[in-house]
């Protein structure tokens, strides 16, 4: 259990600007393991915009110190942000990654992908009262209302994943492929994960994807 505790390159709670952020978070918040994880997981969510356009290959990306001081991200830098902040607070974390059918991204993303299916979607686990729970702060509240779906919640008791149904009845999210646990970020194998479903992205070798926007943007 313990490696679900260090402090790694991708799990850097012990920068100074994070610790500093996971400390602001807590303030006034009681000192029980599951409360303050709930307050950090709505941290997480909602003041780190989700933006998947924002992908680069480039390690320092996917750590968490990075997700906060760039303001967005996508899910795996949100997730590891949300683990090294248990990790700091004592609660084990590790990275999950699963593959997921999108039914209500975008057009303009769905054609930047070439694809509905969303390769290598990160969630967290965390270590709570005796068993893992899966959290995912992927999505924040403005762009959950652009999409007409309730922001997922956390309560540490139960799993918190994407929803298949939005409250309309409308297919949402579809998990279709599991990739298992890690206890960091496993750099190199999402990347290829990425390079391999999303080629025409990468035209040359280390190149990264040329592309820049918003997912809000495109749903407004």
């Amino acid at each position: 259990m313990e490696r679900y505790l260090q402090p790694t390159a991708f799990f850097d709670y012990d920068q100074p600007q994070l610790k500093a952020w996971i400390e602001a978070q807590l303030e006034g918040v009681p000192p029980e393991p599951v409360e303050q994880i709930k307050a950090l997981y709505l941290s997480v969510r909602d003041s780190i915009n989700y933006n998947p356009y924002v992908f680069q290959t480039d390690p320092k990306t996917f750590s968490a110190s990075y997700a906060l001081a760039n303001g967005e991200s996508y899910c795996i830098p949100k997730a590891v942000l949300l683990g090294a902040a248990a990790r700091s607070i004592g609660i084990p974390s590790r990275l999950g990654l699963a593959d997921v059918r999108n039914h209500l991204s975008s057009p303009k993303l769905i054609e930047w992908l070439r694809s509905d299916i969303f390769r290598m979607h990160g969630f967290i686990e965390l270590y709570l009262n005796g068993r893992w729970v899966k959290a995912t702060p992927a999505f924040n509240r403005q762009l959950c209302e652009l999409m007409k779906v309730e922001p997922l919640a956390f309560d540490g008791i139960h799993d918190s994943v994407f929803q298949e149904y939005t409250e309309s009845g409308q297919a949402h999210m579809e998990y279709i492929n599991d990739h298992g646990v890690f206890d960091d970020v496993p750099y190199e194998f999402i990347v290829a994960g990425v390079r391999d479903a999303y080629s025409h992205l990468f035209p040359e070798p280390g190149q990264e994807p040329a592309f820049t926007g918003s997912l809000e943007t495109d749903l407004k």
